[in-house]
């Protein structure tokens, strides 16, 4: 009868071993999640990613065991599937804070997309459906882990991100030079910054080239440098995890 007092580690109470193995259990799926984004320097890493599960399936315990106490009260209606819902129009401002732009291209994606689903596993957890938690956590990891493999082979190799640096003499319209060997290596140019350079004695500026393209950075280097005007040459790529981030 409501109003009863009900022991405090009475399963049906919402607070028995059960319940604590499933936030046991969002605990250790979440952080495992997680620890693959920490393992690649994301901004949302083991701890977000494990406060996230925790914290669903704290919130379905809740929406499960936390109202039934008012059950046999008039004019009370139960709903579990209410919290629930809340759950995931919530976790979008996570998500969202960590999609932006660099460069035109959009990044953080698939971290936004891990908090989404480590929100679920967190939710499955909670909600008593551990078997299906177990099976999504493994599914993250194959397409996390396998899918650029996989479409690296069937799709074909994706642009990368180059960064070229170079130091070279001005007065000789070496530049336009540089810019026309980048597109014949199959480049795309997508931002160009010049400086001159004081304090030398001969007249030389530094400019940095940022291109797109799936051709050998490296072969793009060496001929660049092999121009009788360039004085040095410093290449940087993306990293494979920043192009994965789509």
């Amino acid at each position: 009868m409501p109003g009863l007092a009900v022991p405090l580690w009475d399963v049906a109470n919402g607070q028995g071993l059960r319940q604590l193995a499933e936030l046991g259990l969002a605990l250790l799926l979440s952080s495992l999640i997680g620890w693959e984004r920490e393992a690649h320097q994301k901004s949302a890493g083991l701890r977000t990613h494990t406060l996230v599960g925790v914290a669903s399936a704290l919130m379905m315990e809740v929406s499960q065991h936390g109202f039934t106490n008012v059950l046999g009260l008039d004019h009370v209606s139960f709903d579990p599937s209410r919290v629930a819902a809340q759950i995931v129009s919530g976790i979008g401002f996570i998500g969202g804070g960590l999609i932006f732009v660099r460069r035109d291209a959009v990044r953080g994606l698939t971290t936004a997309a891990t908090i989404w689903l480590t929100c679920a596993v967190g939710m499955a957890c909670g909600g008593g459906l551990p078997i299906l938690a177990l099976a999504t956590t493994a599914l993250h990891f194959l397409v996390v882990r396998g899918y650029p493999y996989l479409s690296g082979r069937t799709v074909g190799v994706t642009p990368r991100a180059v960064e070229v640096r170079l130091t070279y003499l001005t007065g000789r319209a070496l530049l336009p030079r540089l810019m026309e060997a980048c597109t014949r290596r199959g480049f795309r140019i997508t931002e160009v910054k010049a400086d001159r350079l004081a304090g030398r004695t001969d007249s030389a500026a530094r400019v940095l080239l940022r291109l797109e393209g799936t051709a050998d950075a490296g072969r793009l280097a060496s001929e660049l440098f092999q121009d009788d005007g360039v004085v040095d040459v410093e290449l940087s790529l993306a990293s494979e995890e920043d192009e994965q981030e789509t």
